[in-house]
Formats: structure tokens, C-alpha cells, sequence
């Protein structure tokens, strides 16, 4: 199950009303539901989703504080291992699993040259309005990854 379902279920669970006083039983919860977890994942969804540990157990923050993400150029590098271009898109393979966190950071960036982009597991879809859109987008993406 991905990433973002199981933070989904945790944000459930801590905020059904019922207090979850430890990380185990958390993880208790979550195996109920189908998602099994190491303490070392839970620990690190528990600091993504900024949940508090208060005297009521953990608790959802009540404004929730935007994480910025990783700069477009080193989740480039990091997690990208192919791109092609066809006509007026660009077709990204990343590592798996890594294809929805690269698009949303293009989508930060406000690239003039991208209409829209749809990630999947490990392949993002780049639209652009026209073909040249997409060499020149192509050419900058390549160049951060030499």
C-alpha cells in the first residue's frame, strides 16, 4: 500500500476520538487496517504528518504547516532514471515510488512550458503546449541530470 494511504489511515486513526498513547499501538492500529509498518517508518510519517504527542495521546496540529519539498534538481537527480520526449510530452521513469513527489515539485517550479504533468508509481506524464515546449523542457531536465 503507498505512502500516502497509509499516512491517510494514520491521520484517520489518531483523529477518530480515540486516544493512541504510544507509536506500538499506533502501529497495532495500522496492521488492523491492513498496513504493516516498522517503528522506523511510523516515526517518519508521524514527523511528515506533523503529529503532536500531548497528554490525550497523539494529536492531529490544529493549522497544518505546509513541508516545503526537496528542490526540484536534487529529486532529479535523486529519483529519475529515464526521460523521452514525443511530439509535445515528455515521458519520466523514476525509482518506485518516486514519480509523485517529482511531478508535484515540477508543478511548484510554475515551468512555463508545462501545461500539466500526472504522476504515477515510477512515470510521470509531461504535457506541454507544443513540441519545441518539450525540447527545450527535455534539454533543461537533462542538463540538471550530466
Amino acid at each position: 500500500m503507498s505512502k500516502a494511504a497509509r499516512q491517510q489511515r494514520i491521520l484517520e486513526v489518531v483523529g477518530n476520538g480515540r486516544p493512541i498513547w504510544s507509536q506500538d499501538e499506533l502501529r497495532r492500529e495500522l496492521l488492523r487496517s491492513g498496513f504493516e509498518v516498522t517503528q522506523g517508518t511510523l516515526s517518519r510519517d508521524i514527523g511528515d504528518l506533523g503529529l503532536l504527542k500531548t497528554p490525550e495521546g497523539y494529536a492531529v496540529p490544529e493549522v497544518a504547516v505546509p513541508r516545503p519539498l526537496p528542490s526540484l534538481d536534487r529529486l532529479l537527480r535523486e529519483f529519475v532514471v529515464r526521460v523521452k520526449g514525443a511530439a509535445n510530452l515528455l515521458v519520466i521513469k523514476t525509482a518506485p515510488g518516486s514519480a509523485q513527489p517529482v511531478a508535484a515539485a515540477m508543478d511548484a517550479e510554475g515551468w512555463p512550458e508545462i501545461v500539466g504533468t500526472i504522476g504515477g508509481d515510477d512515470t510521470i506524464l509531461i504535457v506541454t503546449a507544443a513540441a519545441r515546449d518539450a525540447r527545450k523542457l527535455l534539454a533543461r531536465i537533462r542538463e540538471v541530470l550530466e
